[in-house]
């Protein structure tokens, strides 16, 4: 199943080197491709809203199936773009199956788990995400690059994984009863249990801050790799694209060994010297600025993002953890493209490098916001230790 989860983002991420192709190859404007990007957000936070505690009135298996079952349609949208209007219904329909899917895979695979193996599967399911974006935005630049067809390789590629993690859905127990209550879930709500709202709300800036800043390489990218660094290769800007949340998979794993509210305090500062190297390597004009940016603050988010799930996980029964991780992906993926919208309209009255300089100090001032709010209440319980994750 976590192959499956991974190949959930690996699609959205495939984005950004393909979308660049596609503006060369069908003449777009710019906002048609920031539309392209935003698209996909928007339609995933409705769906978090209105359906992201259905699984734990369905169970997990009905709603995982469903959400490959659009992916793979996305697939076929995408094999049969002519024109940017079917990318962008493409991305709609691949955010409302990501919103669906990811934190019922979260939910799925942490209830799975054996508690010996509990500790490394809740890492795995926070490196999913971004593991899968790397891996997408590398292989699509990579087929850009050095083949004729790049669409065909990377979603027909992805339609093979997604048929194994159907079948791989189907054969694993279900975790979550059926309960009544499953019309009603699809009111929007935010579905917070009590037992986890205390940590939630100190951990939300945290998570956005990451977030926020891999929607930078995934976003924005694409933008600043040509006009600001002159590349047009597919294959380095799909590198460029890649470090970040490849950086944030390889860190989630290595800080799963930490305490995880150190970790957390740990990612944080990680994320604030990201984001002030990767603004000022973008407003100096330097590459070797902005990497290490890219690779400090995804190992910030890798650290924060795996830490916060291993803190949340605990704090809700079966009955309720599809609804918290919803509304952890809910704050993850507004930050991940909200943002990037706002910025890509900046662009058209601004020069791109103030806007960029401009989003890492924002996500700056949330990563500082996030370590004081973190060292705060490790101050007020006593112990830094409080929380082991796991």
């Amino acid at each position: 199943m976590v192959a499956a989860s991974v190949a959930v983002a690996f699609g959205a991420g495939a984005g950004s080197p393909l979308f660049v192709l596609y503006q060369r190859q069908w003449g777009f404007s710019d906002w048609e491709l920031t539309a392209a990007f935003t698209v996909y957000a928007v339609t995933l936070l409705a769906t978090l809203l209105v359906a992201g505690s259905a699984s734990d009135h369905i169970g997990r298996r009905p709603v995982l199936v469903v959400a490959m079952l659009l992916l793979l349609v996305t697939s076929g949208l995408f094999l049969a773009a002519d024109g940017i209007g079917w990318i962008i219904a493409a991305r709609a329909v691949q955010g409302m199956a990501t919103g669906a899917a990811t934190s019922t895979f979260t939910a799925a695979i942490i209830e799975l788990a054996s508690p010996r193996r509990l500790p490394l599967m809740t890492v795995l399911t926070s490196a999913a995400p971004v593991g899968g974006l790397a891996l997408g935005a590398l292989f699509a630049g990579l087929a850009v690059e050095f083949t004729d067809h790049p669409t065909e390789v990377v979603f027909l590629g992805l339609t093979l994984v997604l048929l194994y993690g159907i079948v791989s859905v189907l054969t694993v127990p279900e975790t979550a009863d059926r309960r009544p209550g499953a019309l009603a879930s699809l009111r929007p709500q935010i579905n917070v249990v009590r037992s986890a709202r205390g940590w939630f709300w100190s951990l939300a800036p945290l998570v956005a801050a990451g977030w926020m800043f891999s929607g930078l390489f995934l976003g924005l990218a694409p933008s600043f790799d040509s006009q600001v660094f002159g590349i047009h290769s597919g294959a380095v800007n799909g590198v460029i694209v890649a470090l970040q949340p490849m950086a944030a998979a390889v860190a989630g794993i290595a800080f799963g060994r930490m305490p995880a509210t150190v970790a957390t305090r740990a990612g944080a500062m990680l994320l604030l010297a990201g984001a002030v190297l990767a603004g000022a390597g973008v407003a100096a004009s330097s590459l070797p600025l902005v990497i290490a940016g890219a690779l400090t603050g995804g190992s910030g988010q890798g650290a924060a993002f795996g830490s916060s799930l291993r803190i949340l996980g605990p704090t809700a029964g079966n009955a309720h953890r599809g609804g918290l991780f919803a509304a952890v992906y809910l704050i993850a993926y507004t930050a991940y493209g909200v943002p990037v919208l706002l910025a890509g309209l900046a662009t058209d009255f601004v020069p791109l490098p103030t806007t960029v300089v401009a989003y890492g100090a924002a996500v700056a001032l949330l990563a500082a916001t996030a370590a004081l709010s973190l060292a705060r209440r490790a101050h007020r319980a006593g112990s830094p230790h409080l929380v082991q994750g796991g």
